[in-house]
Order: structure tokens, then C-alpha cells, then sequence
């Protein structure tokens, strides 16, 4: 098992910037890959961004190219989204993922097997 517990969410104004922090524990040595998605209310769950724990690879979905940028300290276990430029519509509950395996399709939810329990991102306009 891997326990995933986020932090760093919090209100922001529009245009400001947030770093959320994911911590790993349990059997990271398990772990391929990590991500966040987000969920805004009445939403489905939204791929943000993903890497490879190895070599650092990443993806990012469309709504965070060139805002967004994830990154990974193998040593500490912990995986941040530095969020920059933030909007009203990237409000939503922001979880961390864990991927034991390869996948080509890296937005689908179903592909990751641990979850952390979310953190809130308000962004107000």
C-alpha cells in the first residue's frame, strides 16, 4: 500500500500563485508514476499534470501548459505542482495520484491506483 497525503491548497486572488505538495509513504518503492488531477463541483475528476518517478518525464493536461509545472524529490518522497497565473476556473479539490505501472493513456483515473484525500484550491476572481 501507499498512503498519498496532499498539502498547500488554500484562497488565492486571481493571477497569484499556489505550490501544492504530495507526500508519499508505504511502499513508494511500488511507484511508476505520480499526478495530480483536480475536481471542480459537478465535474468529472481532470488530469493537471504527471511524472515519472525514474527520469522525470512528464505530461501535463491542456488547462496546465505553461502554468503549471510538476516536480518530484525522489530522497523526500514527495511529488509539488507550482501553480502560477491561477484563474477562477482552476477552483476545484486538487488530488494526488500514484501509478504503479506504464500507461500510454495518463489522464485516465482508472490507470492509477492510490489516491490522496484532496486539497481545496479557491481561486477568486
Amino acid at each position: 500500500q501507499v498512503q498519498l497525503v496532499e498539502s498547500g491548497g488554500g484562497l488565492v486572488q486571481a493571477g497569484g500563485s499556489l505550490r501544492l505538495s504530495c507526500a508519499a509513504s508505504g511502499r513508494t518503492f511500488s511507484v511508476f508514476a505520480m499526478a495530480w488531477f483536480r475536481q471542480a463541483p459537478g465535474k468529472e475528476r481532470q488530469f493537471v499534470a504527471r511524472i515519472k518517478l525514474r527520469d522525470s518525464t512528464t505530461h501535463y493536461g491542456e488547462s496546465a501548459q505553461g502554468r503549471f509545472t510538476i516536480s518530484r524529490d525522489n530522497a523526500k518522497n514527495t511529488v509539488d505542482l507550482q501553480m502560477n497565473t491561477l484563474k477562477p476556473e482552476d477552483t476545484a479539490v486538487y488530488y494526488c495520484a500514484a501509478d504503479r505501472y506504464f500507461h500510454t493513456n495518463v489522464v485516465n483515473t482508472a490507470n492509477y491506483d492510490y489516491w490522496g484525500q484532496g486539497t481545496q484550491v479557491t481561486v477568486s476572481s
